[in-house]
């Protein structure tokens, strides 16, 4: 569905708004602004990374960002962003996009006369300050708590299974969304050209960098709790290996002295002594004792 944002006479350019697109919405639209067939494909196809693109009369422009609300498991591009596609120019601005964009209804909501719709440069850097900042957001309010949550019960909980399926999930958004940044560079390089630098362009440079250090940090930071992770495993493993071998050390001597006198062979004088029994119980208590004694001297105990 098409519909109309901003007009001339309001405004120094036209913003067309296309939600939930079909091919026949660019109909009008690709005649006035001569708009290339591949990039109208490009808008209904699912799945693309950011990037941006120079035509003779206009910019092509795909970006990605956080919805407000995504499920705790979602590992994919789809399900965990939103994508918007920009065509614009001096002249319009035709925004794209199949569901509801939170910034992107506050920017419409605007007075015509607020300064970021003073012209077509300055309300697609706001869209795409927006978008990124979409990104720092999931970050300071819901990965990085997430992430000190799975630290806690790392090392002050003992069962950790539903732990290890969270942080895998968290891993995978953190990756995906690393992805995503490294194809916004362009995106940002190219508003940062001298022909386009000004103020708010360098703001948008400072804003990527941040986000980008904030993710970089993030995911060494969930590499790390994974190795942790898989290290306390082995270490309670090998704890657990070694309680058995020292049990298993205590009862080798005695289940061979039970052994041998077990066998029951007719010659075998002592059966018949009469101090026989409480005998071996003696011999079978000194040996856990040289035992013992040995593994508290190996520091084992």
């Amino acid at each position: 569905m098409v519909t109309q944002i901003l007009d001339n006479p309001e405004c120094n350019f036209k913003w067309f708004d296309i939600s939930n697109p079909k091919k026949e919405d660019f109909v009008d639209l690709a005649k006035e602004y001569n708009l290339s067939e591949a990039s109208i494909k490009d808008c209904l196809e699912v799945g693309h990374l950011p990037k941006i693109e120079e035509f003779d009369t206009y910019h092509f422009l795909i970006l990605r960002s956080i919805p407000v609300d995504f499920h705790e498991n979602s590992d994919t591009m789809t399900e965990i962003t939103e994508r918007i596609s920009i065509f614009y120019d001096e002249e319009f601005v035709i925004t794209v996009h199949r569901n509801r964009i939170e910034y992107l209804e506050n920017l419409k909501s605007l007075n015509k006369d607020h300064k970021r719709l003073q012209s077509s440069k300055s309300l697609i850097n706001s869209i795409v300050s927006e978008s990124l900042r979409s990104f720092e957001t999931l970050l300071t309010n819901n990965l990085a708590p997430k992430l000190d949550d799975y630290e806690e019960q790392l090392f002050l909980h003992r069962k950790r299974k539903p732990f290890l399926r969270k942080l895998y999930y968290l891993k995978r958004q953190i990756d995906l969304i690393r992805i995503i940044l490294t194809h916004y560079k362009d995106i940002v390089d190219y508003f940062h050209m001298p022909e386009y630098k000004n103020i708010y362009t360098q703001d948008l440079r400072d804003l990527y960098t941040r986000t980008n250090t904030l993710y970089r940090n993030l995911a060494e930071n969930t590499s790390q709790l994974l190795s942790v992770y898989f290290n306390i495993e082995s270490n309670h493993t090998n704890e657990i290996m070694r309680t058995l071998t020292i049990i298993s050390v205590f009862f080798m001597p005695l289940t061979f002295i039970v052994g041998v006198y077990g066998m029951n062979f007719e010659h075998m004088p002592e059966l018949e002594w009469y101090y026989g029994y409480p005998a071996i119980l003696v011999l079978m208590l000194v040996l856990s004792g040289m035992i013992y004694y040995w593994f508290k001297k190996k520091g084992w105990l």
